[in-house]
């Protein structure tokens, strides 16, 4: 259910969310401080593009159009094939840090969509993982 109050009307809604996936992208085709991350992609990045922008829409409170397109993402099972770990999640963080650095909204929901991406990210390792306390995962039911 979408609401005026989510995080992603507070960002602007689909615009903002669009910009940001996009500065994402464009950042981790170009930059080489994260060129590990980028080769886990496909050269051609509309697909992840367009498949993070549905995702985000539902997760941050906007149209669940990803779930509308595909069904729940089961997004853990679906990454399950890449090794993803620290070095991984932080080469991504960095690109969405870039990414919401670029958004024109006030730093506490810049914050906020980090804080909230730093979640997935965490809950997407599947290497060099520590225990996680059974109180934080509870949190995390949604995205797997």
């Amino acid at each position: 259910m979408c609401s005026t109050e989510s995080l992603y009307f507070r960002l602007g809604g689909e615009v903002a969310l669009r910009d940001f996936v996009d500065y994402l992208y464009d950042f981790m085709d170009a930059a080489p401080e994260v060129v590990h991350v980028r080769k886990m992609h496909q050269a051609d990045l509309s697909h992840a593009r367009d498949r993070l922008f549905m995702f985000l829409s539902g997760m941050l409170g906007g149209p669940p159009l990803y779930v509308e397109a595909f069904g729940h993402p089961r997004l853990r099972r679906k990454h399950l094939h890449f090794k993803i770990g620290n070095k991984e999640r932080d080469q991504w963080l960095l690109c969405a840090q870039h990414a919401v650095d670029q958004l024109d909204v006030a730093g506490r929901l810049r914050g906020e969509l980090m804080t909230d991406l730093t979640v997935m990210a965490n809950h997407l390792r599947n290497k060099d993982v520590v225990n996680v306390p059974a109180q934080q995962c509870d949190n995390l039911n949604s995205l797997s």
